[in-house]
């Protein structure tokens, strides 16, 4: 774990020694000197720390050696923050003189800081060798001894694995597998003559390894194969001894003597051994525990495919090993979904009242906790089995349940849960282990915006930059990787197929918010810990009021960011900060989260955050931006969306690394059903902001000169623009023309007037959403081109054409959305069209009165919605939309939604096929 304190200070030390000493005079050589020790310490820390998270057996004086090594690389961290606060600002150029006075001021302003910092450098210098010399102490092996391998490089270390109990759990003890376990069984016995590959996929502790074991040991199974093996893979397998395992288990399965001399074998004669033994014969195996694709990369070259039914059968934590086999031709892939709440209250009364039932006393808090458990099996076994030794008393549960953190380090019944989730964390390779760390900054069971957190990883520093590649394309690679290792949960998923919002499982969240306090790398604060005097990198306070002591912030002023959550007042820790302490005083900060906080205002004193990178105060109530925003010149996001912020000051422009500027709201109009869209003005200038990514929303009513700058900004991806007028539009096309990377743009006309965007010469062919809302005499001339627009919505388009014969060729339109689009009476969907899309929205069609489907359009739609067309008639042509799932209609006159109803309805044969048929009425005047 110290690996990541040490990666981060090395990476910020040769950060300086580059990219920024340029900037600076007279860079202590120290620095290289502490750059050069500790990456020959860093070379010995993949063996401290898997050492450190084995346990038990390690000594006192290691642990102490790991954590004195990660204070030292934070106060290095610090001190190279603190280095380019003072000297990253050289005075401005103005004159001899003026220069010259200046360069003196600035010379003696500086002399004290500097010999601080000079005396720092010299003991930190000292503190890393004698760190370095008590490393060959502790008898670590370095990483370019171990090779190339990760964090799971095998050690010596003795361990007992807690998954091998779970090959010897009897039948009657599990719950709630039934179901999977038929499909598992049914894929092994039945099926195709070719070899068949099936994998089950899902988190640590799900019963992966219980289920294959209940599925091998069954009775068709055995009697269908005579040849077969288990063979548990692990994180740290090598293959030559995989290769003997199998050609032992399956010679004893054949009971014929195993071959000599197989441990004098190497890995290409084992696996011709093999391959020649199996060639003949119909057999099956299970890999129990593989984390990585390089072992399915192997092992499939030496199971043969004979066309004699065998069968492979792999249990991974890893969705990307999961879906490997799927080049097989074929193969199967079981996702194992948590215990439903029935199978999960069931199993935790077997547990924790063995032949018993719960005393209705306990009830409410065992339910309570089971819903802690979400419906993992080895977290309801543990914890049941931990409470059926306490007494049967509510306040002695209670205390349990809300003490949980702390039990899974200490209660020895909850070991196993602790090690077999930790495994995964454990396996992270160093540059995933923070971005993981981060979500114990949020609350219990937050669903967590990606696109925050993907900005919030950037902003911290943990994005590692590639050349052509944009920092939160990378960062979402590693989100992705997260999920697919099943440590991150998907918890909202939208329409597009899109991840929008995450989570983590409760149980493992107490377990990284352990590890991160233990790492100083953030503390959840609360009413209760007002008096907690340990270190953190990062503060996050959650429903807390005025008791939340402003000392335990203060006491860390090396603090990097700071988050608030559901806080009912503010008043005493931003009171505090703005007037008693001042920003000055944690001038190390990146990041402020103040979202949904009970904010009124931003102190002026806000700028002398030079390094903050992320300042976010959606959902407040701020009207304005002090001025002094200028000044920091670090600043990466500006979250702002559904503030009351209408205007950014002029200082803004000062920014050369804002890459996102978020701020825009919406109203809704419950007369015409719409949203009225609110964006920010921004003065000229803004062309000089050359990494902005995202802007969204910006008015445009400053006339075409903040519209012609828009087009100097040539790494927009998200653009919105709102008030814009007809004779702006020429201009916009021209903007529009320089974005190559753009993938989301958004425009309102002014009064929706005429949208005039019929010349851009040279479209985004990146783009992937448009939003046009306005008149348009006709659909833009450069629209067919758009062949990666997956979402199109028009708004008061009021168009004098059916505009499905444009839209329906575009070839990867997944969502499209009309509203008061269209003034005809008939939309003709042609055979062949639409042959992505998967959600058509038709609203406030006034004149609308016909659905012409044809056979063979729309071919994968799921979900139609249709609100108030009071003409309209009953589309016939639904009947032919087989994917239908889901229908909505708004506002129809009631004869239309009789028609429809089920038994009575004449027109019911039309919508029987689809699952959901709503009808919805509303009250126009709201």
């Amino acid at each position: 774990m110290a690996e990541i304190a040490v990666t981060v200070v090395i990476d910020r030390l040769l950060s300086l020694l580059t990219e920024e000493a340029r900037l600076f005079t007279g860079v202590p050589t120290e620095v290289k000197d502490i750059t050069r020790e500790l990456s020959y310490i860093q070379a010995f820390l993949k063996d401290a720390d898997a050492k450190a998270e084995k346990g038990d057996t390690i000594s006192h004086g290691l642990k102490t050696w790991v954590q004195e090594l990660r204070e030292t690389a934070y106060s290095i961290e610090d001190l190279v923050d603190e280095f380019i606060l003072h000297f990253a600002n050289p005075p401005r150029q103005s004159g001899v003189i003026v220069d010259f006075l200046s360069n003196v001021s600035c010379l003696i302003a500086n002399l004290k800081p500097r010999l601080e910092i000079a005396y720092k450098v010299k003991d930190l210098k000292l503190k890393v060798g004698k760190l370095q010399e008590e490393s060959s102490r502790h008898g670590f092996i370095s990483s370019f001894e171990q090779g190339s391998g990760g964090s799971s490089d095998a050690i010596n270390v003795q361990w007992r694995d807690p998954r091998v109990k779970a090959l010897f759990i009897e039948e009657a003890e599990i719950v709630g597998i039934e179901s999977p376990k038929r499909e598992l069984i049914n894929w092994l016995v039945e099926g195709a003559a070719e070899r068949t590959v099936i994998s089950v996929v899902g988190m640590g502790g799900l019963g992966k390894t219980t289920l294959a074991k209940m599925v091998y040991d069954n009775t068709k199974v055995v009697e269908r194969f005579v040849c077969r093996a288990w063979i548990t893979v692990s994180q740290s397998f090598k293959m030559e001894m995989i290769l003997q395992n199998m050609i032992k288990k399956f010679y004893e399965a054949m009971k014929e003597p195993i071959p000599e001399g197989m441990d004098e074998k190497d890995v290409t004669s084992l696996g011709g051994l093999l391959k020649k033994y199996l060639e003949d014969k119909r057999y099956a195996i299970v890999f129990d525990d593989v984390w990585g694709l390089e072992f399915w990369g192997f092992i499939k070259y030496v199971l043969p495919e004979n066309r004699r039914g065998s069968r492979i059968l792999i249990t991974t934590r890893n969705v990307e090993v999961g879906c490997a086999i799927r080049e097989s031709r074929f193969h199967h892939v079981h996702n194992l979904q948590p215990l439903p709440p029935e199978s999960s209250w069931a199993l935790f009364c077997k547990k924790a009242f063995p032949g018993s039932c719960c005393p209705s006393e306990l009830e409410k808090i065992s339910i309570d906790i089971v819903k802690r458990c979400a419906g993992l099996p080895l977290a309801i076994v543990a914890i049941g089995g931990a409470l059926s030794t306490k007494q049967k008393n509510e306040l002695e549960w209670q205390k349990f349940n809300d003490s949980l953190g702390s039990q899974l380090e200490t209660n020895p019944h909850l070991e196993s849960i602790t090690k077999i989730l930790s495994l995964s964390y454990n396996d992270l390779p160093y540059f995933l282990k923070p971005c993981f760390l981060y979500f114990a900054i949020f609350p219990e069971d937050y669903s967590i915006n990606c696109a925050k957190l993907i900005r919030l990883w950037v902003a911290e520093g943990f994005v590692k930059g590639e050349k052509g590649v944009p920092l939160e394309q990378k960062a979402e690679e590693y989100l992705n990787e997260l999920i697919h290792r099943s440590l991150v949960q998907l918890s909202r998923v939208d329409d597009r197929g899109r991840i929008r919002r995450c989570k983590v499982h409760d149980l493992i969240r107490e377990i990284i918010l352990k590890k991160a306090e233990e790492l100083s790398f953030c503390h959840v604060l609360g009413d209760e810990d007002s008096s907690f005097n340990g270190k953190f990198r990062r503060g996050s306070i959650q429903k807390g009021t005025n008791t939340i002591s402003v000392e335990t912030i203060n006491r860390n002023a090396q603090i990097r960011s700071l988050f608030l959550f559901d806080i009912d007042a503010v008043p005493m820790l931003l009171t505090g900060i703005s007037f008693g302490i001042s920003f000055t005083s944690f001038k190390l900060l990146k990041v402020l989260d103040f979202e949904d906080a009970p904010l009124y205002s931003v102190p002026e004193d806000l700028g002398n955050l030079f390094h903050l990178r992320y300042l976010s105060l959606r959902g407040t109530k701020v009207k304005m931006l002090p001025k002094s925003i200028g000044k920091l010149q670090n600043l990466q996001t500006l979250d702002l969306k559904d503030s009351l912020v209408d205007a950014l000051p002029v200082e803004i422009t000062k920014l050369k690394k804002l890459r996102n500027i978020l701020a825009y709201s919406y109203q809704f109009n419950p007369g015409g059903r719409t949203l009225t869209p609110r964006g920010v003005h921004i003065g000229e200038g803004i062309s000089s902001m050359l990494d902005l990514q995202k802007l969204s929303y910006v008015e445009a009513n400053n006339g075409s000169g903040l519209i012609e700058e828009l087009g100097k900004l040539r790494q927009l991806r998200r653009v919105g623009i709102v008030n814009l007028m007809e004779e702006d539009g020429p201009s916009m096309c021209d903007s529009i023309s320089n974005m190559k990377y753009l993938e989301s743009l958004v425009i309102f006309s002014k009064d929706d007037s005429i949208l005039n965007l019929q010349t851009i010469l040279d479209p985004p062919i990146c783009l992937r959403h448009l939003g046009l809302q306005g008149g348009l005499s006709r659909l833009p001339n450069w629209l067919p081109v758009l062949r990666n627009l997956v979402r199109v919505v028009l708004v008061n388009s009021r168009l004098s054409y059916d505009p499905m014969e444009v839209l329906q060729a575009l070839p990867n339109l997944l969502e499209l959305g009309l509203s008061n689009a269209y003034g005809g009476e008939c939309f003709c969907f042609t055979e062949l069209g639409f042959q992505k899309l998967k959600i058509l929205r038709l609203f406030r069609m006034k004149g609308l009165k016909t659905l012409k489907i044809h056979e063979g359009a729309l071919p994968v739609l799921e979900r139609l919605a249709i609100e108030p067309s009071p003409q309209m008639e009953v589309p016939f042509g639904i009947h032919l939309l087989k994917t239908l799932t889901r229908i909505d209609f708004w506002g129809m006159p009631r004869e239309f939604e009789f028609s429809m109803r089920p038994q009575s309805g004449q027109n019911y044969h039309i919508v029987e096929h689809v699952p959901n048929v709503f009808f919805h009425g509303f009250n126009v005047d709201g």
